[in-house]
């Protein structure tokens, strides 16, 4: 029996399947596989909306060999880790935070020899995912510790704070513990829990009273268990806490230590008139579950416009079509007439983003130059799509220039992603650099209820306009401070630092376009005002005005960053970067260093800050890497791989499943893998076959024999086949065989090769690839040696990356239909419906080689036959090219 235990704080996924458990109880409490965990605690120090999350545990190993811990915690999207620790037996194993450069090369390193694994992976609509593991002796006691630090955001009227509970077995002392510090008062507080029972009801705590706020919830080992005498327990779901704060004034301004903070959040003022425009994709792939839900999200929208509001619906599919030639109000009579024409909204033809979302602008701009809509009132886009432009103007970067052009700032464009087929990254550049955003919308049944939750978050705007201006003589390195729009039950924060540390006072001149009128006043505010309020000293944690304002300047400059380009994004990154390891944030420009001991093959590891708008993080081809692990970098974790004769898997994380199929053809044909015409990257693979014929087979296996590797933009090939690599720079080559130990370091070009193992290739600022060499007995009848592939960072690659292996580098979805017997009793057939076709799977095994390079392990997956027809794009021949390069 392996000895494995998934141990977490927050979430806790089992490493192996529930029948390999070994349970035995020790007073009362569960041990699972010999380690018991005694002591789990997630301590919550909120100060100033900042918040500062310590996760403790505890676990002993009970059994008499040395066992493998996982610590595995769900923490917020908005959250930067700033420490983690091991403690195993009074030695204590710190992570240290690295550009994320000089971290990969320690990574690669590791991934050449066969070792480490990345920690981190997006895992949920709003959550991220930190794992790591260790062994630990017999009668070892193993302490993980975990930092991390969020800015609270106000959503309609409250502050949330969110945490995922499960711990899946019964822990002896487990808490939860948030204290809260507010210096304007805390006006109401509440914690709430989607696992709560009659018996745990009053288990949760709360108090408040004036500035102070106390959350606590520390359940028995009774008051655990999903019954009298059961081992299970029943903590399982969502912790929230909501609070909100007084306000007497619409400001609040604090000071401490050379560094400010301005929250800002009005009440009482009259609500604005809004023109809203709805531009909709009604191409072919939204039709069944997408449109249906689009249709029953817009008429519950329908239900909250209000009669002041000004609205219209754009269609786009191959056309344009448009509910009225321009802005209407809301009147009763509209709004019906509104309900019959969203009642019809049905699917047609392609995709004409440009010409939709231009409509839009153009209809905006008619009515505000018309006087078709009120003076005083807010404009927005709200624009959602499910797919990729390719009609009419298709290139995104046109797109992009027309729309900021037209728009010039005057209006906030929203994009909706639906589903995982979207280009998320050109949504979000769009969005940002017309001062709105982007949000995906997940392919579930409660699809309609995300986007009328959008819909409400900015569905009251209060003012237009918003402007804080500060002394610029007084103030340096400060965050944005102007803003489009302000809704109701939002906040704007705003924060920087003095030029003069020891300066005691601020003045804020504070502006805004109301309903009624221009909103226009002075706010000051001193030192000893603010350490007046802080009188509480346990309840400050360090600099925190400091840490808050490293953290939005980071945030703020990490989003500037996606829509910025040459020069600008430089100096962008470089300010990030320098910022995140000052404060020691995890960033998407930094990486935890986790350091382990060197006992029992333990290996390090390394931790990085998922990125949304990248949506794969590594593929993987062919078998029986030595222990090579994937570095986790981008949202979802999955990965593609083929292997064998050959075999494709790929994994869909959200469906927490997997689609395989094969591709039969015959030795000598070479394979498009991977090709991105943004990177100049390709690779290719030419098939080998056996060393003659299997009599009894119906087809020859064929595997990968050689590989060619390209970037165009650098003039670099790599050759590689069981026998030897070949590199070509320009017209010089250079040759090396599987018998040497390679380090090679060149302009564009890093190369490491481990004798008779593996080598590791990096080409130019592209992905890295890990390429394994297999070698069977050379007396074998029938077998020879053959190459797997590996590609780690593939989200260095474009978004227009292609191959049978790079368009899986993309989201994919899918739905499972109808499933009944097959003619094999063990493998039910079923209908899944993928990029809009209707194909008829299989349920079956194929194995993965990265662990066990000998025997595989076996990975559930729905099986497409007739070489991926209908789930690859074309047919496979189309991939087959003249040569490898």
């Amino acid at each position: 029996m392996e000895n494995r235990l998934l141990l977490c704080i927050l979430l806790l996924i089992p490493a192996f399947a529930p029948s390999d458990f070994l349970v035995t109880h020790v007073r009362n409490i569960k041990v699972v596989n010999g380690i018991e965990i005694y002591s789990m605690k997630i301590d919550s120090k909120v100060t100033s909306r900042f918040a500062h999350n310590v996760i403790t545990s505890r676990a002993v190993n009970r059994g008499n060999v040395h066992k493998e811990v996982i610590f595995d915690v769900e923490l917020p999207k908005t959250a930067f880790i700033t420490n983690f620790s091991m403690t195993i037996d009074d030695v204590t194993y710190p992570g240290t935070i690295k550009e994320k450069e000089v971290a990969k090369k320690q990574y690669e390193k590791a991934v050449s020899k066969g070792q480490t694994a990345g920690l981190v992976r997006a895992s949920g609509r709003k959550t991220e995912k930190f794992t790591v593991s260790v062994n630990v002796a017999a009668a070892s006691k193993v302490t993980f510790e975990l930092t991390y630090e969020e800015l609270l955001k106000r959503q309609f009227g409250k502050y949330e704070m969110f945490i995922k509970v499960k711990p899946k077995q019964l822990v002896r002392d487990f808490e939860i513990e948030v204290n809260i510090f507010e210096s304007q008062g805390i006006t109401e507080l509440e914690a709430e829990a989607t696992f709560i029972t009659n018996d745990l009801q009053n288990v949760i705590k709360k108090t408040f009273s004036e500035k102070k706020g106390h959350i606590s919830f520390k359940p028995t080992l009774d008051q655990q268990r999903t019954c009298a005498n059961c081992s299970q327990s029943v903590l399982d779901g969502d912790f929230t806490v909501r609070y909100d704060v007084k306000r007497t004034t619409p400001d609040n301004l604090q000071i401490v230590n050379g560094y400010f903070v301005h929250f800002f959040a009005p009440t009482n003022l009259p609500k604005l008139p809004k023109n809203v425009i709805f531009v909709i994709d009604i191409s072919g792939s939204m039709a069944g579950r997408e449109i249906e839900q689009t249709r029953e999200a817009l008429l519950k929208i329908l239900g909250d416009i209000k009669e002041d509001d000004f609205f219209n619906f754009i269609l786009f599919g191959s056309e344009v079509h448009t509910w009225k030639e321009t802005l209407i109000k809301a009147t009763p009579e509209n709004l019906g007439e509104a309900r019959k024409f969203v009642r019809g909204i049905d699917t047609e033809g392609m995709t004409n983003l440009h010409g939709g979302i231009m409509r839009g602008i153009d209809m905006l701009n008619a009515a505000h130059v018309g006087n078709l809509v009120p003076k005083r009132s807010a404009s927005i886009i709200i624009m959602l799509t499910d797919g990729q432009p390719n009609v009419g103007i298709s290139n995104t970067q046109d797109i992009q220039a027309h729309v900021k052009k037209a728009t010039e700032g005057k209006y906030p464009l929203y994009n909706l992603g639906f589903g995982y087929g979207v280009d998320y990254g050109f949504l979000e550049k769009m969005a940002l650099e017309n001062k709105g955003l982007a949000r995906r919308i997940y392919p579930d049944s409660d699809a309609a209820l995300q986007l009328q939750g959008f819909y409400d978050e900015v569905s009251n705007p209060m003012l237009t306009d918003v402007e804080l201006n500060y002394p610029e003589n007084e103030i340096s390195d400060l965050t944005k401070n102007s803003f489009k729009h302000f809704y109701d039950g939002s906040e704007i924060v705003v924060a920087g630092r003095f030029i003069d540390n020891n300066q005691n006072s601020l003045t804020v001149d504070v502006r805004g376009e109301g309903a009624n009128d221009a909103l226009s006043y002075t706010t000051q505010q001193d030192t000893e005002q603010t350490a007046k309020a802080f009188q509480e000293q346990e309840y400050i944690f360090g600099d925190y005005i400091e840490r808050l304002w490293a953290y939005l300047t980071i945030e703020q400059l990490l989003e500037k960053r996606i829509a910025a380009t040459g020069e600008e994004k430089e100096n962008l990154t470089a300010e990030a970067l320098d910022l995140s390891l000052k404060y020691k944030f995890v960033t998407p420009l930094t990486s935890m260093v986790v350091t382990k001991p060197e006992d029992y093959n333990n290996q390090d590891g390394i931790a990085d800050k998922p990125i949304e708008a990248q949506a794969v993080t590594a593929a993987m081809l062919v078998p029986a890497a030595p222990q090579v692990s994937y570095l986790y970098t981008a949202h979802p974790t999955w990965y593609t791989s083929v292997d064998g004769d050959p075999h494709f898997i790929i994994s869909v994380p959200q469906k927490e499943d997997a689609i395989c199929f094969n591709i039969n053809e015959n030795p000598g044909a070479v394979l498009n893998l991977i090709n991105d015409p943004v990177t100049g990257i390709t690779v290719n693979g030419e098939l080998i076959g056996a060393k003659r014929a299997n009599g009894g087979a119906k087809m020859q296996n064929t595997y990968f024999g050689k590989l060619g590797i390209a970037n165009k933009h650098l003039n670099l090939k790599l050759t590689v086949t069981p026998e030897k690599i070949t590199i070509q720079n320009g017209n010089e080559k250079t040759g090396f065989t599987w018998l040497d130990s390679v380090t090679l370091q060149q302009e564009g070009l890093t190369l490491i090769i481990n004798r008779k193992k593996n080598l590791v290739l990096k080409m130019g600022s592209g992905a890295s690839f890990v390429i394994v060499l297999h070698q069977v007995w050379k007396k074998h009848p029938l077998h020879q040696d053959f190459l797997g592939l590996y590609t780690l960072e593939s989200d260095k690659l474009s978004e227009r990356t292609h191959g049978l292996l790079g368009q899986f580098f993309h989201p994919l979805d899918f739905t499972i239909l109808e499933i009944h017997p097959g003619s094999d009793p063990k493998k039910p057939d079923a209908t899944m419906i993928v990029k809009n076709n209707e194909l008829t799977v299989t349920r079956g095994w194929q194995k993965d080689y990265r662990r066990d390079p000998k025997h595989g392990v076996d990975i559930p997956c729905w099986f497409v036959h007739n070489n991926g027809a209908g789930l690859i794009d074309g047919v496979h021949t189309d991939y087959i090219v003249s040569s490898l390069f």
